[in-house]
C-alpha cells in the first residue's frame, strides 16, 4: 500500500488512484447502474480521502480496498437514497462478438438485462451483500467488513438475495 496518509503525497496519490478507480467504478456501477453517477461516487470518495487522510487508519488492519469499498458503497447508498425517483441505467454493456449469431447475442443482451433488473429490484443490503461477493469476487469476510456486519448475517443476506433472485425470475421467458 503506497502511503498518502497525511504527506499531501500528489503522485503516491495518483498512483493510488489510478491502481485502484477501475476496480472501484465497477462496484459503484454495479450498485448504482448509472455511468456519470458511478464516476461521480468514485471520484467523490476519492475526494473525500485525498481532503481528508485521517480518515484511513492504516493501523486498524483493515485492507485499504475493504475499506475503501465500504466507504464507496456508502456513497452509493446515499446517492440512491437521494435520487431514489431519477435513478436510471445506462444498459448493459455489449457482448462481444466471438462467431456469434445475433440471435445468440440478442438472447444473451436479454437474459443479461432480465438478470440486472431482477437485482436491482432487491432490497438494498442484499443487493450490495450480492454485488461485492459474486460481482466483485470478495471474500465473506471481506464483504461483511465493508457491509459492517458479522459473517453469518452476510451469509444470510446472500440466502435472502438468491431466493429474491429465484422469486423475481420466476415466469420470465428465457
Amino acid at each position: 500500500m503506497i502511503r498518502v496518509q497525511q504527506n499531501a503525497d500528489h503522485k503516491a496519490f495518483s498512483v493510488l488512484v489510478s491502481r485502484h478507480t477501475r476496480m472501484f467504478y465497477a462496484a459503484a456501477y454495479r450498485m448504482y447502474p448509472n455511468q456519470d453517477v458511478a464516476e461521480d461516487i468514485v471520484q467523490e470518495a476519492f475526494l473525500k480521502l485525498w481532503q481528508r487522510p485521517e480518515i484511513w487508519k492504516s493501523d486498524k488492519k483493515a485492507k485499504f480496498t475493504t475499506w475503501f469499498y465500504r466507504i464507496v458503497t456508502n456513497l452509493a447508498i446515499d446517492y440512491a437514497r437521494r435520487n431514489k425517483k431519477t435513478k436510471g441505467s445506462d444498459g448493459l454493456e455489449r457482448i462481444i462478438d466471438n462467431g456469434k449469431s445475433v440471435q445468440d447475442i440478442m438472447e444473451a443482451d436479454y437474459q443479461a438485462i432480465v438478470v440486472e433488473q431482477a437485482v436491482q429490484q432487491l432490497p438494498e443490503r442484499q443487493k450490495i451483500a450480492l454485488n461485492l461477493c459474486f460481482y466483485e469476487g470478495l471474500s465473506n469476510k471481506e464483504a461483511a467488513e465493508i457491509m459492517d456486519i458479522g459473517v453469518k448475517a452476510l451469509e444470510s443476506l446472500l440466502m435472502r438475495a438468491k431466493a429474491g433472485l429465484r422469486d423475481n425470475l420466476k415466469g420470465k421467458e428465457w
